[in-house]
């Protein structure tokens, strides 16, 4: 794609990055046929490629972004399918990203978008008012249908009936390993995962400990930046991740790290992205050195249990007996921003599940962030399309690797759904998830991994 900038345009280093990306791009149109908002809309300008044309004619010229620029872009789930799709290696993610915080510091929104933006950003990525928030909504949900606006209707129908206690296991503290040392990590706790669901930070220290990984939850560490950074709010973004930084630097430092270990497949994205967006700032070598260690749990795992060659590892167990049908969702920010496809359906496999896979298993679900709370209705085509092809296949649970994911699926499947490290850490002698308590499944006891 052929672009104009001036030259004193390309001084600014999102400018310059823009300009890489839009002429790397052919107009060949394959991102298309992968873009949920496309296929559900039907609008070349809800594709990426009619992104692209958008924010291509606004950053060259400087516009003050207009409302329809914004509708469009506002509508991008950012799952990165494109990205995945894209034979000429456009860097959509940077592109779109830019595009959001040139959009946040030039446009006016409306009153009551504003006032949702700023609220979710003040909320989310702090668990205590996160928690406080779901008490609000608890309370409020059987009003629901009163609220004028869909997206405070949506709001509340996403809101969890049961909040979960407190987990100690979130607080900075060492974990130490069950077997030798194999290596020594730091576990990212999150945010909004330490509000909605506990069980997963604790499943994970209970594995990756019985594995042989010293586990460090690091002081200072907490959300990592995505939630705000994709709503264009880039310096309360930049600050989250700077806080991660400086935690996980200062044990790196003392002591040393192997892996920081991520099991929310959407902050693992980010975080493996911290290089770039601290690439000129003085923090840009400390980012770069979380950024190169930053891995998604499924990565930590396949290591910690002998690679791929199962046959060969005596570490690994024998597996008794056939196990349940696991329906596993591939968080687009797995598959296609971290291109990592195959492991969490190999552990399970060796763990003795089996596993299937929905038909158009590359199309996001219509979780992303925030998106189902701001575009509720596309949102919610997409819940219904991704819930009915996973039930299709009949299984005793669902699995996926990414909390906003599985609050979006679990709100509308009867099929109950967990966290892929929660089914691991039942098959390797951990307790059952709370999601399958009282449910009667094809195996009532799962085959124990010994």
């Amino acid at each position: 794609m052929q672009t104009t900038f001036t030259d004193e345009q390309l001084k600014d280093a999102g400018t310059s990055r823009a300009n890489e990306i839009l002429r790397a791009c052919v107009h060949c149109g394959f991102c298309t046929a992968t873009c949920p908002t496309y296929q559900v809309l039907g609008d070349e300008l809800d594709s990426p490629r009619g992104r692209i044309y958008l924010i291509k004619d606004m950053l060259e010229n400087e516009r003050v972004p207009d409302a329809k620029t914004v509708k469009h872009i506002d509508r991008c789930l950012s799952c990165l399918a494109c990205m995945t799709t894209c034979p000429s290696g456009v860097h959509y993610m940077h592109l779109v990203d830019h595009a959001r915080d040139y959009i946040e510091q030039r446009y006016k929104r409306p009153f009551s978008d504003r006032a949702l933006r700023w609220v979710l950003a003040k909320i989310l990525p702090y668990p205590t008012r996160f928690r406080i928030a779901l008490l609000g909504a608890k309370i409020g949900r059987p009003f629901a249908r009163f609220l004028p606006d869909e997206r405070l209707r949506a709001m509340l129908d996403m809101a969890p009936k049961h909040i979960p206690p407190v987990s100690r296991n979130d607080d900075p503290q060492t974990f130490a390993p069950q077997v030798s040392k194999k290596m020594r990590v730091a576990l990212m706790t999150g945010c909004a995962q330490k509000a909605l669901n506990t069980d997963i930070n604790d499943a994970t220290i209970r594995l990756l400990t019985r594995l042989g990984a010293e586990v460090v939850v690091a002081e200072g560490a907490g959300c990592c930046g995505a939630l705000t950074h994709h709503m264009g709010k880039t310096t309360e973004s930049h600050d989250s991740a700077a806080n991660n930084i400086r935690a996980w630097t200062k044990e790196m430092d003392n002591g040393g790290l192997d892996a920081i270990v991520i099991n929310t497949s959407g902050c693992g994205t980010t975080v493996k992205d911290y290089g770039h967006m601290f690439r000129n700032d003085p923090m840009a070598a400390d980012a770069a050195r979380v950024a190169g260690i930053a891995c998604d749990v499924s990565e930590v795992l396949m290591k910690l249990t002998g690679q791929t060659d199962w046959n060969a590892d005596p570490s690994w167990p024998d597996v008794l007996g056939q196990g349940m049908v696991v329906a596993y969702h591939a968080a687009c920010s797995l598959q296609h921003g971290q291109q990592i496809k195959t492991h969490p359906k190999t552990l399970l496999k060796k763990a003795g599940f089996t596993v299937v896979e929905p038909a158009d298993p590359h199309l996001c679900c219509g979780s992303a962030g925030t998106y189902n709370l701001m575009q509720p209705e596309i949102s919610g085509q997409l819940k219904e399309r991704k819930v009915k092809t996973l039930e299709a296949k009949n299984p005793d649970v669902i699995a996926a690797g990414n909390i906003g994911c599985m609050m979006q699926i679990g709100s509308a499947a009867t099929t109950p759904i967990v966290h892929s490290v929660e089914l691991l850490d039942w098959a390797w002698g951990g307790p059952k998830p709370a999601a399958l308590e009282g449910r009667v499944t094809q195996k009532d006891e799962i085959p124990r991994l010994r």
